[in-house]
């Protein structure tokens, strides 16, 4: 019984030395060196090797070394092979601090006062309580809730909206395609943290945008083909947005002369909102590992069905 890893080698250094630590009983190899291939019953990776199957006939486990799984294609997975997402503790803390920054740059008009810098315009704007800006919430798992759970004591007033209905105590949830417009009319900065599906590639359109009132503003940490770009830049040109904040795009990393790069409303990073912690990844997979033997429930099961 042994276990492959196959994405950063820098990180899969650090895996080496965690599971030496705390489970010496596993081999651990770090692709390419596989070990023998009869023996691998877990892999963890960004993205799975070729003929996952016919190389790995004992594979029991499959853990995606991030939080998302559209990097890949289910269907080309075994369909009896269970796939989890990493949705372990230092994800959600690295979610929460970008979350919360991004919201707080926005609610202070960061990005104007970056570009007056560049300008050398010394211009102040009027300041809002955060009880004056409503925030809401595109996604309402476990980020989507953890981010909430962190702005609620900055004290913007809360809303979310997901595929399903959700109670969170603090917070208006809207559940729906039909009940999204009607969040969307009350909100002043917008994150979006939803799973990309075909229900909600490209959802953050001139549609989507229009519903928002005129000065709103996006924080978008979701995934990169949740956003028509032009749309957004559209939205900024004429006013009806007043910012984003952008850390995914598709493609990544954008091309030479993309409008984001140097749009005066637009705080783009380099997918980096949130990273998987070592420490903390392997100590979930290892439990993970033990609910498996056990018969135990997995955490961050994949659901196939609806595509996280």
């Amino acid at each position: 019984m042994s276990f492959l890893y196959k994405a950063d080698p820098v990180r899969g250094a650090e895996w080496t030395r965690l599971f030496a630590a705390k489970a010496p009983d596993i081999p651990f190899h770090i692709w390419p060196e596989t070990g023998s291939v009869d023996d691998v019953r877990y892999l963890a990776a960004w993205v799975p090797p070729q003929d996952i199957a016919q190389r790995f006939p004992n594979l029991e486990l499959f853990f995606s070394t991030g939080a998302g799984i559209d990097q890949f294609d289910l269907a080309a997975l075994p369909p009896e092979l269970p796939v989890v997402r990493m949705a372990e503790p230092g994800v959600v803390a690295g979610m929460v601090e970008y979350a919360t920054m991004a919201v707080l740059a926005l609610h202070r008009d960061l990005p104007t006062y970056i570009w007056q810098q560049r300008q050398a315009n010394w211009a102040a704007h009027r300041v809002h309580p955060a009880s004056k800006r409503r925030v809401s919430v595109l996604g309402l798992g476990v980020l989507g809730c953890a981010v909430l759970n962190q702005l609620r004591t900055l004290g913007f007033p809360l809303a979310g909206w997901s595929r399903t209905r959700r109670e969170i105590e603090g917070v208006a949830c809207y559940a729906g395609q039909a009940e999204l417009p009607a969040m969307l009319t009350s909100t002043d900065i917008l994150v979006c943290l939803l799973p990309l599906t075909q229900e909600t590639r490209g959802i953050l359109d001139s549609t989507l945008f229009q519903h928002l009132p005129r000065g709103a503003s996006l924080v978008h940490v979701g995934r990169g083909a949740h956003l028509d770009h032009q749309a957004l830049v559209d939205a900024l040109e004429a006013g009806w947005l007043s910012g984003a904040v952008v850390d995914v795009t598709d493609p990544e990393p954008l091309p030479a002369g993309h409008p984001f790069w140097a749009h005066p409303k637009i705080l783009l990073t380099p997918h980096i909102a949130s990273m998987t912690q070592p420490e903390t990844a392997v100590e979930l997979v290892l439990d993970n590992i033990r609910r498996h033997e056990a018969g135990e429930p997995l955490i961050g099961l994949v659901d196939r069905t609806r595509g996280y």
